[in-house]
């Protein structure tokens, strides 16, 4: 394997690990904001809380880790994506600090504020939506770049109909696989009511999940007929994904191993998100840009593929000591510590 290839690979797992621990989060910040709404946060905000407390300082360490490596790795996404994005970029991390805000005064401080539970919500779902404008732009026909620079197309962002469905995809994902693992606690937590709540948001939000999953292929049919082609060329992938989704859906509505449709849950995304990268490779931006163009040095390449594998090996047992602490405890779930 060439190190451009291992480069992208080790950064691809990052990216899928915030995908997922990212999601949980951002829509267990939704839920809890939807339940107040409902007048059933005293059914389900406690549960969240519990979940969140050991764990939202965590989330934001894979999305570092894969900005860091893009540039380290591939310096040249600097100047394609660097510009082009200033606006975007700024916006999901003001959007960040926010919520980083409500955990330091929302949780320490005055817990019921109204505005602090408001910002928390909200931000579950803008963040992804604007997190997701670099995958969209990875597809080309976004950048208008000249002499002058790079600039991003803001007119064509925005009217896209690809750029709208990649914002639904993830969208309906977050709160998809929030509502799967927010199930597999409840029963952790022996909390029937928590679990039957959370437990019809799964079910509901699961055919929209896939629905906005064939959307995104037919606007990409049109944005992008190349990577199409080679997207249906690993169709197979996606038919185990859909395997993966039936087989969790089937477990979630007979309310049977919620841990093994959760996981099934994970390998759903998994296998689609491999697929995506295997059939978007080499491209890091439709035409113009490949893994292959302004490489970094073999030497810093070395240097950075051990460092990141050592800081996965290091995350690994941290995020296990974590789950056996926390998450899998079962006294700490059933808010017994």
């Amino acid at each position: 394997m060439s190190l451009e290839l291992l480069g992208i690979s080790v950064l691809w797992i990052f990216l899928f690990g915030y995908l997922i621990v990212g999601s949980i989060d951002f829509g267990a910040g939704f839920f809890s904001l939807y339940s107040d709404w409902t007048g059933q946060k005293h059914i389900l905000h406690k549960m969240i809380q519990r979940y969140l407390s050991p764990v939202w300082e965590v989330t934001n360490v894979f999305l570092v880790f894969f900005f860091v490596g893009i540039v380290g790795f591939f310096p040249k996404t600097a100047y394609y994506f660097g510009s082009a994005l200033l606006v975007p970029a700024s916006i999901s991390i003001i959007l960040l600090a926010i919520r980083g805000s409500y955990y330091a005064f929302g949780t320490y401080g005055s817990k019921e504020n109204k505005v602090y539970s408001f910002i928390y919500g909200i931000t579950g779902v803008l963040i992804p939506a604007s997190l997701t404008t670099v995958l969209t732009i990875s597809e080309g026909g976004f950048l208008a770049i000249d002499k002058s620079g790079v600039h991003l197309k803001l007119k064509e962002l925005l009217t896209s109909p690809y750029s709208w469905s990649v914002v639904l995809v993830s969208l309906v994902s977050v709160l998809f696989i929030s509502a799967a693992f927010l199930t597999y606690y409840a029963r952790q937590a022996e909390d029937n009511k928590a679990e039957q709540l959370v437990r019809r948001y799964t079910l509901g939000w699961s055919i929209p999940s896939v629905a906005a999953g064939v959307l995104v292929f037919y606007a990409l049919r049109s944005h992008n007929p190349e990577h199409f082609a080679r997207m249906a060329d690993v169709s197979w992938m996606f038919v185990a994904s859909l395997v993966f989704f039936i087989a969790a859906i089937t477990l979630f509505y007979k309310q049977r191993a919620y841990g093994v449709a959760f996981f099934a849950v994970v390998m759903q995304y998994f296998t689609a998100f491999l697929a995506y990268g295997i059939s978007h490779y080499p491209y890091l931006l439709y035409p113009v840009l490949t893994i292959y163009d302004g490489f970094t040095n073999k030497t810093m390449a070395i240097y950075l593929v051990v460092a990141f594998i050592a800081g996965l090996l290091l995350l690994i047992p941290a995020l296990y000591l974590l789950l056996k602490l926390f998450l899998f405890n079962r006294k700490y779930v059933k808010g017994m510590e």
